[in-house]
């Protein structure tokens, strides 16, 4: 059980609960967390994770300063850093694979770690809230479990989950903090909102609704982003959707209707539109190969056209 909070093993735990009673100062740090401003991000320094994906580097990455992600409602923030190499992980895990994933961010990061090197493996955890469906609840268990399981020494720093991060507005349940980013150089994870959530926004939308699993989106040794390649098969029946009011796209296709944010249902309609203008998703991966994106000297992301 190689868990640590404040250097010290922690026990089995059955619930959220039970772990912020036995360790309060859990409880402070997320009320510290949650009330930090959110963090204003420069694009051209961004790496942004979506949903059911993860990332990996180091500080000397000159083409990534930032990696975040946000929109999450259950779903919840994994950051995992190494503190003598600096290489850090975030992950926007939904649960859907939790016990194969954790192992990958684990790996992730202390393969770009030289285990001659002091330090420690720190874990921060943010997301989900004190949903009606107890997804959150689920989930916060699920990865504290995993990560426990796991052979590492891993020290649990930030744990602003579920029940600590929830606020009711209108009498509604929503979470506090819905997005977060990690500097890669310094280490420090705090709030933040992202406008740009690129590249291939799209198609990576499309990856995760059409049952995508988790995905490494990073060659951190190239300084590439990589996507796919990714298989759907042909589905009109989605193209009901695109007539559906907003209450039904709600209703059945997020798992939290009443704390999305307020674009969840245009964004589903233009990743349905998408997969709708892509039916056969080879014809996004030429020969098979993944698209490839790099860091122009102005600082977007550009296409890389392979022969």
């Amino acid at each position: 059980m190689p868990l640590f909070i404040q250097n010290r093993r922690i026990d089995c735990i059955s619930s959220t609960a039970e772990l912020f009673d036995k360790y309060p100062h859990l409880k402070e740090n997320a009320r510290v967390f949650r009330s930090k401003p959110l963090a204003d991000i420069d694009p051209k320094q961004l790496l942004y994770v979506q949903q059911r994906e993860f990332a990996a580097t180091t500080p000397a990455d000159d083409c990534v300063s930032v990696i975040g992600s946000d929109d999450a409602t259950t779903c919840h923030l994994v950051v995992l850093r190494h503190t003598g190499s600096g290489a850090v992980c975030l992950a926007h895990c939904d649960g859907s694979s939790t016990w194969s994933e954790v192992p990958r961010l684990v790996k992730a990061v202390t393969s770009l770690s030289d285990v001659s090197n002091d330090g420690r493996l720190e874990l921060h955890l943010v997301g989900g809230f004190d949903d009606e469906s107890k997804a959150s609840h689920k989930l916060s268990l699920n990865i504290l479990i995993a990560f426990q399981k796991h052979k590492e020494d891993i020290h649990l720093e930030t744990c602003c989950i579920t029940e600590m991060n929830d606020i009711i507005v209108d009498g509604t349940h929503r979470p506090v903090v819905y997005g977060i980013c990690v500097n890669v150089k310094s280490g420090d994870v705090v709030p933040a909102s992202f406008t740009y959530k690129g590249p291939a926004e799209e198609l990576r939308s499309a990856r995760t609704f059409t049952g995508g699993q988790m995905a490494d989106i990073y060659d951190s040794s190239q300084r590439l982003v990589k996507i796919g390649p990714c298989k759907w098969s042909p589905n009109l029946d989605i193209a009901f959707w695109l007539s559906q009011d907003d209450d039904t796209i709600l209703k059945y296709l997020s798992t939290s209707p009443m704390a999305e944010p307020p674009y969840f249902v245009q964004h589903t309609k233009s990743t349905i539109q998408f997969i709708l203008e892509h039916p056969n998703s080879d014809s996004l991966f030429p020969a098979s190969q993944p698209q490839l994106y790099q860091r122009t000297e102005s600082g977007d992301w550009e296409r890389i056209v392979q022969q």
